[in-house]
This record gives structure tokens, C-alpha cells and sequence, in this order.
């Protein structure tokens, strides 16, 4: 039998065999944390035509049930079969983008100058064998080595109750592997090997968790995988999954999602590499301060109360096994220090990936993800504030958003005179979804062919072939075929203003408190995961970003994981982030009159107030007066 999915997968399927099976079979991979027992709930699919059987519903709903949605780990083929994976199922393994631009994050270390010295260091130990005459213990006995070495180290019950067994299986003659940071031994290898050793990177974002996959002897990336965040089946951003966690007594549910989706994607990638938990011996998280604080079941409540504080900004490096992620146990895990309640440590990591904090130039920093932090500075200060954009540049909250993998449609140009769209697709893929550079890019060409007005408003006469009324408003259709059609609702485009326009105002308020116009910044870094593309010009001309010439701005794709693969392996760039949370000062915009004024000044294409658009006013007048 055969199994096709929407996005142009065709596989074998037996008849005993479960789709969830077939898939993982073929390297299609889903989200399953109860590892296909039908408990979880999160391996859905939808069926589009074709006759099947499934066990179980679970959790399922019935408005899922009566919209074909099923169990991938429950259902079972009884003919061909067409399936729709959904975005929020698909957990995305081997991603060319991330992989092929994680190859300059090696560079990257070298600039710094900075050695390999991942979080494990170690060091020979070759002890002479226990006698009648030289009867010590064997803890005893090791530090009496270590001692001759100039190193003295704490001992947990974790290591000295399988080290008895370590140190006779190895005839005395071992690499002693210890934190320098906890000062502790944490396991111990065979001696005078070359011994595997890897490490992950993991960025828990608001929207979306990416784990980078990393060999510590050569810094080479792995592989990579990235999935949606479980947690946005609590709340879309971080003050609703605040009240969850504490009115809703709901931080251990929150902890556990995140915590699964890490696990989710850590199985297949060390299965498809052939490496063992035990191998992975180290870990770099970084996220917001409110996602770092729930991978760590700390107590997020303050941080949404003035004058909003957290439990912590600096974490000590703890254990795996205290972390929950499925690793060597004894692994210790850094978390990139944060800076305030609202700017956490995958600003950290981006400020080090860019190396702002290092250069005279007065550079700014924006983090186009659902908490749109900016950072302006350079070698001597450094400033910090959050806007909420919401979650939609990330694909969440949009009709037929998705990440920026394949099957995306993340580049769109409108025939001014056809009104037809052109799409490019990463993967070069049929299409699945559309991301935020795709429709940054729709918004702006919508705007330019009067498909829109400045409030974003869509006007049917404009291009009555695309534009359509749905059950509650009306959409532009911007690809069709006969599994779908893939749309941006009105309300689609309302989100999209909202969300650039919160950027922009968080980026007015801080050039004002610091008494700059945009035209003295020097050089733009945004970072953002939008695969490998994104149009300055059509950003800038939907007012998100400043006016100013286009050649100061660089996109850095995700920063925030790029900065954790340096923290994980060098000293030197952990160092490094503590150092630059110390510089930041930290501006709380909810705190200083005037956001909403900028905000709604904002929610028009590109603003109220042109003169701050020159560039953008030229190219209206050009379309207008051709």
C-alpha cells in the first residue's frame, strides 16, 4: 500500500504497521513523548482520502474526529492513503538551513580567539594498584592522584557510587572527568583512548525549541531538529503561561511539555547517528526568562508583578538528571545567564554570535521572535528592552502559518499587472504553509499593488480573483492545488501590523531614551528564524524596521542557538556571557510613559507619520505617479 503525504512524500506502508511507524521508518518524523502509546495526544494527522482503521482516539476531540484528524501511532492503512501532517505535528530533523549556516559558527569562535573547552574538561589519572601494604580507600586513593596534579575536586554520591567498579574495570588507568565551574568530579572514562564525545545546544524559545546536535572534539554541528513548543497549548506568550504556572497551578504541566519536546527530538537524532545517551555529556540552554525559569521549574510568578522580578538571572550549572533531558544523567547543563524579567539569555547568546559588545560602532540588535527584544550599544554600554510582538513572525496564531522549514513559502512577489503571485518555497517543496518572511514580504507587495490600504485593510475590487470571504472575513488566496489553499485572513494581516508595529514603537523608545535618531546607527543585526531569507526592503517598507540605507542592516538568522553552540564549546564564551548580561542595562517599557502613544502611531503601513519613511513615501509616489 501506499502512503503520500500533502507535501509530496510517497512511501510503502504494510498492513500491520501504524502511520507514526511508517514515517519514523522513512526519516518523516512527528512529535510522540509517549512514545507511541496513544496517551499523548500529539501525533496527529489528517486523513484526505482513503480507507484506514484506528485503535484508539485518545485524547482526541470531536470536532478533531469529525475534521478527519487521527492518531499517526493508532491508525493503521487499509488502502492508498493521502495525509496532511499538520505544522504543530511535525518535529523537523536534518534541517540543510540551520546546517549549512551553522558552519560559520566555527569562524565565529575563532574570531573570539577562543579555544576548544567545552563544559567537561579532563584530565589522565594512572593510580598504582591497591596492596595489603597500600590499603586506602579508593576515593582516598584518587585524590591522593589528583592531589600530585594540583587539582582537588568535590566528590557527589553520584560518582563515588560507580566509581569502585570505574576505576577496577579500567585497571587503574583513567581520563578523571570533572566541572570546573562546579568544581566536582562528574564520571570516568577509560585512559589513553580518543573517547566520543558531543554535547547539545538548546534554545527554548517562546514558539518554537531547536537543538543543535554538536561533535565537542571539532565543534562540527551534528545535525539539527526543531519543533513547535508544546507550551502554546497554554498560552501563546509568556504572561498567560505565567498565570498557568502559578494560578492555575500549572508549572510542572509546563515543565513537562518543553521537557518532551526536547526528549521528542533528541531520540531520532541520536538514533539516526548511531550515538548513545551516554555520549552526550554536556548541555547549553538559553531562552527568555520566563522559559528558562520553566525548563527549571522555578517560580515565575514575580516576573509579571512590579516591579517584576525573577527567581533568578544567573543559574548555577546543574545535572541533567535534575533537568529531566534524557543525556548522560551526570551531564552537567549551563543555562546563558539572563538579564532582566524580560530579557533572558538568548539575547546573551545573540549579542556574543554578533560581537556588537566588542565594536565602537553603535549597533542595534532586534530579535524578531514572539518577545521582540532589542539591544543598542556598543564596546562600552549596552541597553535592553522587550515589546511583545506575538507569536505570528514564528508561523503561531496565523491560519496557515508554519516555521521557516520545508515546505514554507518564505518569498512572494504580486504582477503589479496581474495581481497573480509568485512564490519561492524553502526546499524547493510543494508548498505547506507560509512563514514570516513570506508574509512580510505578501503584506508589503499587498500594500504596494493597493491590495491593502495603510491600515492594512483588504479591498476586494483590488483583486477580485484572490480575494474571497470566508465563514467571518475576508482572505487573499496566495496558492491553491487539490489538497489546499493556503491563505492570509484579515485577521491574519491585523496580527502582522500589530506585531511590527510593537518592534518598531520598542525601537523609537529606546532610540529616545538614549537621545539617538536611526540615522546614528551604524550597523543592524537581526536575528530571527526565518530560514535563510529575509527582505530588509519589504520589512522597512511595512514599517517595521528604521528607514535608513539598507546596506547598515545584517540578518543572523537564529541567534539565540548560535550563541548557546559558542557557550557550549569554549570557556572563553561563557565568560563572555556573563559579561555581556553585566553590561546591559535594562529598560522596562512598561514602566515609561509613551509605548502606546509610538504603538498605535505604528499600526499603519509603514506609519502615521511619513517623514520618518522617506525612502518608503518615494516608492508610493513612484506607484501612484508612474
Amino acid at each position: 500500500m501506499k502512503l503520500t503525504t500533502t507535501d509530496g512524500n510517497e512511501l510503502t506502508i504494510s498492513e500491520n504497521e501504524s502511520l507514526y511507524e511508517a514515517l519514523r521508518k522513512n526519516n518523516i518524523f512527528i512529535t510522540s513523548s509517549c512514545g507511541g502509546k496513544g496517551t499523548c495526544a500529539k501525533c496527529r494527522v489528517r486523513i484526505i482520502r482513503g480507507e484506514y482503521n484506528s485503535k484508539s482516539s485518545g485524547k482526541l476531540s470531536r470536532g478533531d474526529i469529525d475534521n478527519s484528524i487521527v492518531l499517526a501511532c493508532q491508525t493503521f492503512a487499509a488502502g492508498d492513503l493521502l495525509i496532511e501532517i499538520p505544522v504543530e505535528s511535525r518535529l523537523t530533523v536534518g534541517d540543510k538551513i540551520a546546517i549549512s549556516r551553522s558552519r560559520d559558527l566555527f569562524e565565529t569562535l575563532m574570531q573570539y580567539k577562543a579555544a576548544l573547552s567545552p563544559l567537561i574538561s579532563r584530565t589522565p589519572v594512572k593510580m598504582p594498584h591497591p596492596t595489603i601494604d597500600d590499603n586506602i580507600s579508593d576515593l582516598e586513593r584518587l585524590k591522593r592522584a589528583i592531589d600530585n596534579a594540583g587539582l582537588s575536586l568535590s566528590f557527589p554520591k553520584d560518582f563515588v557510587s560507580t566509581m569502585a567498579d570505574d576505576l577496577r574495570k579500567n585497571n587503574w588507568d583513567i581520563n578523571l572527568c570533572y566541572q570546573k565551574d562546579m568544581n566536582e568530579a562528574v564520571f570516568i572514562e577509560p585512559g589513553g583512548k580518543n573517547n566520543s564525545r558531543y554535547g547539545i545546544a538548546v534554545d527554548i524559545g517562546t514558539t518554537t525549541v531547536v537543538v543543535y546536535l554538536v561533535d565537542l572534539t571539532d565543534g562540527r554541528v551534528v545535525d539539527v531538529a526543531s519543533t513547535y513548543n508544546s507550551q502554546i497549548r497554554f498560552g501563546d506568550d509568556v504572561i498567560t503561561r505565567i498565570v498557568h504556572a502559578t494560578e492555575g497551578r500549572g508549572l510542572g504541566e509546563l515543565r513537562r511539555a518543553v521537557l518532551s519536546d526536547i526528549n521528542d527530538m533528541l531520540e531520532p537524532l541520536l538514533n539516526l547517528h548511531s550515538i548513545p545517551q551516554k555520549d552526550i555529556e554536556s548541555a547549553v540552554i538559553s531562552g527568555n526568562t520566563t522559559m528558562t525559569h520553566l525548563f527549571w521549574g522555578l517560580n515565575p510568578e514575580y516576573i509579571r508583578e512590579a516591579p517584576y522580578i525573577p527567581t533568578a538571572n544567573s543559574f548555577p550549572v546543574w545535572h541533567a538528571s535534575e533537568a529531566g533531558i534524557r543525556i548522560n544523567r551526570k551531564a552537567p547543563v549551563y543555562s546563558v545567564p539572563c538579564v532582566a524579567s524580560y530579557v533572558g539569555g538568548d539575547i546573551v547568546s545573540g549579542v556574543i554570535t554578533t560581537r556588537m559588545h566588542r565594536k565602537p560602532e553603535i549597533s542595534l540588535f532586534m530579535d524578531i521572535g514572539t518577545n521582540g527584544e532589542i539591544v543598542i550599544g556598543n564596546n562600552e554600554w549596552l541597553m535592553t528592552a522587550s515589546c511583545s510582538a506575538g507569536p505570528c513572525f514564528e508561523g503561531s496564531g496565523i491560519k496557515d502559518g508554519m516555521r521557516a522549514t520545508t515546505g514554507a513559502i518564505e518569498s512572494i512577489r504580486i504582477k503589479p499587472e496581474t495581481g497573480e503571485p509568485e512564490i519561492k518555497v524553502i526546499g524547493d517543496s510543494p508548498p505547506v504553509g507560509i512563514c514570516g518572511s513570506g508574509m512580510i514580504d505578501a503584506v508589503s507587495e499587498m500594500f504596494l499593488t493597493g491590495i491593502v490600504d495603510r491600515r492594512g485593510k483588504l479591498h476586494r475590487e483590488a483583486s477580485p480573483e484572490r480575494i474571497r470571504a470566508n465563514e467571518t472575513e475576508l482572505e487573499y488566496l496566495i496558492y491553491s492545488d487539490t489538497t489546499r489553499d493556503i491563505v492570509l485572513t484579515q485577521v491574519d494581516i491585523d496580527n502582522l501590523i500589530r506585531a511590527k508595529a510593537a518592534v518598531y514603537a520598542g525601537v523609537s523608545l529606546i532610540l529616545k531614551e538614549v537621545g539617538f535618531t536611526p540615522d546614528m546607527i551604524e550597523r543592524v543585526y537581526v536575528a530571527g528564524g526565518f530560514g535563510n531569507y529575509l527582505n530588509i526592503d519589504r520589512a522597512i517598507l511595512i514599517g517595521m524596521f528604521p528607514d535608513i540605507p539598507e546596506e547598515r542592516y545584517l540578518f543572523m538568522g537564529n541567534t539565540s542557538i548560535a550563541g548557546n553552540y559558542l557557550c557550549l564549546l569554549s570557556e572563553k564564551m561563557r565568560n563572555e556571557a556573563e559579561l555581556v548580561a553585566s553590561m546591559m542595562t535594562y529598560l522596562e517599557l512598561s514602566a515609561k510613559g509613551g509605548f502606546m502613544d509610538e504603538f498605535m502611531s505604528a499600526m499603519f503601513l509603514p506609519h502615521t507619520d511619513m517623514n520618518q519613511f522617506p525612502t518608503v513615501k518615494d516608492k508610493m509616489d513612484a506607484t501612484l505617479n508612474p
